[in-house]
């Protein structure tokens, strides 16, 4: 199954919250209570974004974290990137992976295509469509049909 992490969910969830708060800090413990997300993971978090430059950090007494650049500008590859490392569906699919079954296998380009596509997807989508909340998430059925499920 493919599924990024909780903690990839949770960084997702702290960088949404930054980006409604357009003209203040924020201190890790006022992004835990906002988001319900311990200050502990909250915090480990924030240092990886940093790391990353998706957020800013000032210290002292008026310190805090904001976006490095608009929401619109930040894509959910690069948060994914920044908290879980490039998306590779397949070992011959990331950047410096290489299977020994590399030169005699015959579906490789196949997982290599599906895996830039879901990379540039990726890319099409920004943080600030990520924080966008405009209804209620629709079901998902076991084949990944979205369902008419949330609207009844």
């Amino acid at each position: 199954m493919l599924k990024m992490s909780k903690l990839t969910d949770y960084g997702t969830l702290v960088l949404a919250q930054l980006a409604s708060e357009t003209d203040d800090l924020c201190s890790a413990g006022q992004l835990a209570d906002a988001t319900h997300i311990g200050r502990p993971t909250v915090s480990k978090l924030l240092k990886s974004l940093t790391r990353a430059g998706l957020v800013v950090s000032a210290r002292g007494a008026r310190g805090g974290y904001a976006l490095a650049r608009s929401p619109e500008r930040i894509s959910a590859a690069e948060i994914i990137d920044a908290l879980e490392g490039p998306v590779a569906i397949t070992e011959c699919s990331s950047v410096d992976g290489a299977c020994e079954l590399e030169p005699f296998c015959r579906v490789g380009w196949a997982w290599q295509r599906i895996n830039r596509s879901i990379r540039r997807s990726l890319q099409q989508v920004s943080l600030a469509d990520l924080a966008l909340d405009p209804e209620p998430l629709p079901g998902l059925d076991l084949k990944g049909d979205l369902t008419a499920t949330a609207a009844q």
